[in-house]
């Protein structure tokens, strides 16, 4: 039987795509190199990081205040520099950091609004 082995992309659609993937250039580092997304590749991930795939109930209001039926996580080498730096974007954090034993969790509304969920791996 054939498997699914990982993650091949998050795609979503943006009222102006060119805008928000500059944005993510400039306030969190991403490679813009490859169009039409950004790709990272697995030695890049932090020892420790890895992928998941997860189904929310539609009830849940873990993607609030978005009202976006989506969320997206990103992997960062410094939370709470990328934090700041999407602030001074002008993004809006959500939330609280929250620190597990996996890792530090931070949130925040991108300028399409979509809410976006950062982890730093321990």
């Amino acid at each position: 039987m054939a498997k699914v082995v990982g993650v091949g992309g998050v795609f979503f659609k943006s009222p102006d795509p060119d805008r928000l993937v500059a944005w993510y250039g400039r306030w969190l580092g991403m490679d813009l190199a490859e169009q039409p997304g950004v790709s990272f590749r697995p030695g890049s991930m932090p020892k420790g990081g890895f992928t998941v795939w997860g189904p929310f109930a539609a009830s849940t209001d873990y993607f609030s205040p978005s009202t976006l039926p989506f969320m997206f996580n990103l992997v960062v080498d410094d939370l709470d520099g990328a934090l700041c730096q999407v602030v001074e974007g002008g993004a809006r954090l959500v939330g609280e950091v929250e620190e597990y034993s996996f890792g530090r969790f931070g949130w925040f509304l991108d300028p399409d609004g979509n809410k976006v969920e950062l982890w730093q791996p321990r």
